[in-house]
């Protein structure tokens, strides 16, 4: 079956056409909330709630948009439910499990330790972002999307979506930035 099947027949109650859709986009899924919590765990729960939603909701969809890009806005939004609440609840985390550098990759481990570190310092900024900034970055600098694409997904003017990108990406600068130049004076 097509996508457009799947969806059709979700939509007439079929739980195994939505549990084939969500076999299609559980990874995109996943890595999006991934990134837009800042960890595995949160990730998982936010996946959860975005099928539960989708499943609540595929009624609803219209097809005006791609399933996978109404999927990545009810990701967006039960993430930032989840980080909202989370917040309130605030424990501090255990040590943070880095992920290794890619082993394909070919290089000399100077080169590998640097690129980690730069990523862990991207990511460390990234998680630092209030949720609506960082879903905006992750959505326009990680997938890619149009600006028209984010503000319709996010429910905000195409204006809006700029400027806050705009605002994001300034702190993340800023906050790289003086994380440099704090390791430079060291």
């Amino acid at each position: 079956m097509d996508e457009a099947e799947l969806i059709a027949a979700a939509q007439g109650g079929d739980r195994g056409a939505f549990d084939e859709l969500v076999r299609r986009t559980f990874v995109d899924t996943f890595t999006l909330a991934r990134r837009l919590t800042g960890n595995e765990e949160d990730a998982r729960d936010v996946v959860q709630e975005a099928y539960l939603r989708a499943w609540r909701a595929i009624g609803k969809f219209r097809g005006d948009a791609q399933f996978s890009t109404w999927l990545y806005r009810i990701t967006a939004n039960a993430s930032v439910t989840h980080l909202r609440k989370r917040n309130r609840h605030r424990a501090e985390p255990l040590d943070e499990v880095v992920e290794p550098a890619d082993v394909r990759q070919e290089a000399q481990p100077a080169t590998m330790a640097e690129s980690a570190d730069s990523m862990q310092r991207i990511s460390a900024a990234l998680d630092e972002l209030p949720p609506k900034l960082r879903s905006l970055v992750v959505l326009k600098d990680v997938y890619g999307l149009p600006h028209e694409v984010i503000a319709d997904e996010l429910g905000i003017s195409v204006a809006a979506a700029k400027v806050r990108l705009h605002r994001a990406r300034r702190k993340l600068r800023d906050r790289l930035y003086e994380e440099g130049a704090e390791a430079r004076a060291v």
